[in-house]
């Protein structure tokens, strides 16, 4: 099969990187647009009747106005904050949870989860879902990316003129990617959430620190180890580390990969412990989980 994938917005960061992966894997076509049509709706509307799949790699209220041309029929990958909790809209997170890869290979209309996203329901969900934590648990995320993230306003800083070694933003305590991890993490409190942005290009390291007596269940942290690898068994992207992680964690680890890590890390003492999950923002928080929905809606990779 020579799959014709229109990507709606290939020029950015996210867009060229499903472009790269695609072409490196073979069996896929691109339907692209001469850059004084690549704004032009009606050009758009007819590339997206020619191709079997196409995917948003557009600013949000963008990605609105996109589904809004849609021709009927067309199938349609959001890559997008714009479509994360709609209604009508499967999340593209296959691991989250059984059947969910069976449902994104049916759906006409899927959202690419964020990359912050991916990694804190990762960690959220399998408690919430055996009952271990609590959906009103008062909870802190802390996380850092690597400042591809940040969009090309953000690489050209960094790139041209260094950056800051480490910066802390969305102070407001509002980020986009909060109402996804509230629904499918579990949660019904809104936690805090303090993202971060370090001198490295790609790379990403997602942390939830907990009292064990947050837990809702009495638990110990051999106990959160041995859950999360039983919720992922079978599960090709998503690993979780059995024992207790003593050891450093360099975010960029698993740049490149689709691969999503979880660690326990604990001081049993002082019951205290500290989840992590560790991926590429590039590969499993965007691109890499793009294309892992296209073979799905497709019927290219197994669900």
């Amino acid at each position: 099969m020579n799959a014709r994938i229109f990507i709606d917005g290939q020029a950015g960061t996210t867009g060229l990187g499903i472009a790269q992966r695609l072409e490196a894997d073979g069996g896929f076509s691109l339907i692209t647009l001469p850059e004084p049509r690549r704004k032009d709706p009606a050009a758009r509307a007819e590339a997206m009747g020619r191709a079997d799949l196409t995917v948003l790699c557009l600013p949000d209220d963008a990605a609105r106005e996109a589904v809004a041309i849609a021709p009927e029929g067309a199938r349609i990958l959001d890559a997008s904050t714009a479509h994360r909790v709609a209604g009508g809209w499967e999340y593209g997170f296959a691991e989250m949870q059984p059947g969910q890869a069976g449902r994104i290979a049916q759906a006409a209309r899927v959202a690419n989860p964020g990359c912050y996203a991916t990694g804190a329901i990762a960690l959220l969900r399998p408690l919430t879902v055996l009952g271990l934590l609590a959906a009103d648990a008062p909870l802190s995320i802390n996380a850092i990316s690597g400042y591809s993230g940040g969009g090309k306003a953000m690489i050209a800083e960094h790139e041209a003129h260094g950056g800051p070694a480490f910066e802390l933003y969305a102070l407001g305590l509002k980020h986009k990617h909060l109402p996804e991890i509230m629904r499918y993490g579990g949660l019904t409190r809104a936690p805090v959430f303090v993202p971060s942005v370090g001198h490295f290009a790609q790379g990403m390291l997602v942390c939830v620190p907990l009292h064990l007596e947050q837990l809702a269940k009495a638990g110990t942290a051999p106990k959160l180890t041995e859950a999360y690898a039983d919720y992922y068994a079978g599960s090709e992207n998503i690993s979780a580390q059995r024992g207790i992680w003593v050891g450093n964690l360099d975010p960029q680890g698993l740049n490149g990969t689709n691969r999503l890590e979880i660690f326990v890390c604990a001081n049993e003492s002082a019951g205290q412990v500290v989840l992590l999950a560790r991926l590429d923002n590039l590969g499993k928080g965007a691109s890499g989980a793009a294309v892992q929905n296209i073979k799905l809606m497709l019927g290219l990779e197994n669900a």
